[in-house]
């Protein structure tokens, strides 16, 4: 029996993150190169994995990116890649999933757990069959050894522990 395998059409796709910065308000990035495959019609029986470049981080700032990218954070040289693999999708109603998986960033892998709402599918005017998903989550980033800090003067730090993610995907099935 052949297998149902759709692909992340990156051009109507994003990866988002956001950290708070000085305590007092957010940051906002994105990963602008990733891939990611769904296994199976079912996607509630589905395998998901995704790949991101690390290399790829954004924050509208060039010096903060080649911070990211340094090994106070990412060390992109050794962890060239963010990678998710799916456990489990349990529904939790009719559009509303808990996506748990393995996530691994800096050689680190820890399951986690995803919000995720089905949008539906669609055909595009090329006939191109696509299925969108919104996806939610946050992670402490000292868990995947991301543990950069400086102290404030006036106390706190200057980056929140707490990373909250975003992903707007589209597939295409293949």
């Amino acid at each position: 029996m052949k297998t149902t395998k759709w692909a992340i059409d990156p051009t109507h796709s994003e990866i988002t993150f956001k950290v708070k910065h000085l305590m007092i308000s957010n940051v906002k990035g994105e990963f602008k190169t990733f891939e990611g495959t769904i296994d199976g019609e079912d996607f509630t029986k589905s395998k998901i994995s995704a790949s991101i470049d690390a290399s790829s981080i954004s924050t509208n700032n060039d010096d903060r990116d080649t911070h990211l990218k340094s090994a106070d954070f990412f060390e992109i040289e050794s962890y060239p890649e963010i990678t998710f693999v799916s456990k489990s999708i349990k529904k939790v109603d009719d559009d509303e999933f808990k996506l748990v998986g393995d996530l691994t960033i800096k050689g680190t892998t820890k399951e986690i757990t995803l919000d995720t709402e089905f949008g539906g599918y669609m055909k595009d005017p090329y006939g191109n069959e696509k299925a969108g998903f919104s996806i939610n989550g946050k992670l402490n980033r000292k868990d995947f050894g991301l543990n950069w800090n400086a102290a404030l003067e006036a106390g706190g730090v200057m980056v929140g522990n707490e990373i909250k993610i975003n992903a707007e995907v589209q597939f295409v099935k293949q």
